[in-house]
């Protein structure tokens, strides 16, 4: 019996994990699994005066694969840094291990041109960035504020292990392997020494996989190729902040933030969440993209569960029902056919019970 965690947080995550629900359930027949909800983030905070709770943590120990809606909003804002919301995603990867995010960028026929770039620029785009999510500035010690000589300073440390960096080079030479067998490692090792060492470690991993090609990139030229020559790119290998920052930009490629998933990889489950974050200006309205989240279930099901072809059947589901002119209000236009979160979803479920036969 799969045991699969639902944490949906904050905002519009509680509207979209509803339709990952719906999803799920189209496969009940093919595999046993058990649903566990509980609290994170903001609503945690609320309910048991943590972003992470106690209960939450114990079911995440025990699950075999967690889905995650979105955490954050104004009315937690004012609390301390360590208090705030966006600690119940940072904890609940820590505490499973998750040491890679994987962000896909995929780019639908039906909606190209949402995309800010010219078609003729995104034409073939099919790029997965791979960042490092457990070391770097995020979590590296010393860091705070101090007052020195009557002023106030404040300081983060960026820290990596050779473990650390080995072990996502070499996850992302594998996922290399199974895809075109390019894989470009951004640094900043011109200023930086952490950096330098990342090109370093990356470079001496580079040896076990002489079928894959390796490019080395410097952070800010990266993110000017991302826009200028997007197709070029198949895996992106990247530290924690840089990740952070690129994959929000590749992401933007596809036209909207509502269409996109990711995963986190490492530990014996791995966390599977849209990208788009709580978006509270929308929340409760029924204006959500929910095909992230959708998405996510089915890269929790290729993953976690090893069924590729459900994947694939989600992906396929989806397309479907762009085909048939059905848009959230992020990615319509004229002559499309408007449609809310629940109708969204209940259409995708529909394609894919058809699909499933």
């Amino acid at each position: 019996m799969a045991e699969i965690l639902l944490t949906a947080g904050d905002g519009i995550g509680p509207e979209i994990m509803e339709q990952a629900k719906r999803i799920l359930h189209c496969f009940a027949k093919d595999i046993a699994f058990t649903l566990t909800e509980r609290l994170i983030g903001g609503a945690g905070i609320d309910a048991a005066g943590s972003p992470f709770p106690t209960d939450t943590q114990k079911a995440a120990a025990h699950a075999d694969a967690v889905l995650f809606g979105a955490v954050g909003g104004p009315k937690w804002d004012n609390l301390p840094l360590a208090d705030r919301p966006e600690k119940g995603i940072l904890g609940i990867r820590k505490a499973l291990g998750l040491y890679a995010n994987l962000r896909p960028t995929i780019l639908w026929p039906q909606l190209t041109t949402f995309s800010p770039l010219k078609q003729e620029r995104i034409a073939g785009v099919d790029l997965l960035i791979m960042r490092e999510l457990t070391g770097d500035i995020y979590f590296g010690e010393p860091r705070g504020i101090r007052t020195e000589n009557g002023q106030r300073i404040a300081h983060n440390t960026m820290v990596y292990s050779e473990e650390e960096i080995r072990r996502i080079a070499i996850a992302g030479f594998e996922a290399a392997r199974k895809r075109r067998k390019k894989l470009c490692s951004v640094d900043k090792s011109n200023v930086l020494e952490t950096m330098r060492f990342w090109r370093e470690i990356v470079t001496d991993i580079h040896k076990d996989y002489p079928d894959v090609t390796l490019e080395h990139m410097y952070v800010d030229h990266a993110a000017m190729q991302i826009i200028l020559r997007p197709a070029a790119f198949d895996v992106m290998l990247t530290p924690n902040m840089f990740g952070d920052i690129l994959s929000d930009e590749a992401a933007v490629l596809a036209g909207s933030l509502g269409l996109l998933p990711s995963a986190s990889i490492g530990g014996k489950s791995a966390l599977y969440e849209p990208i788009h974050g709580s978006a509270p200006d929308i929340a409760g309205q029924g204006l959500a993209n929910p095909i992230g989240m959708i998405l996510c279930v089915g890269m929790m099901l290729g993953h976690s569960f090893n069924k590729p072809a459900w994947e694939q059947a989600i992906r396929a589901a989806v397309g479907d029902v762009l085909d048939q002119g059905l848009r959230t209000a992020d990615i319509m236009s004229d002559g499309m056919q408007r449609a809310t979160t629940d109708q969204m979803g209940s259409a995708i479920e529909t394609a894919l019970r058809k699909r499933l036969g």
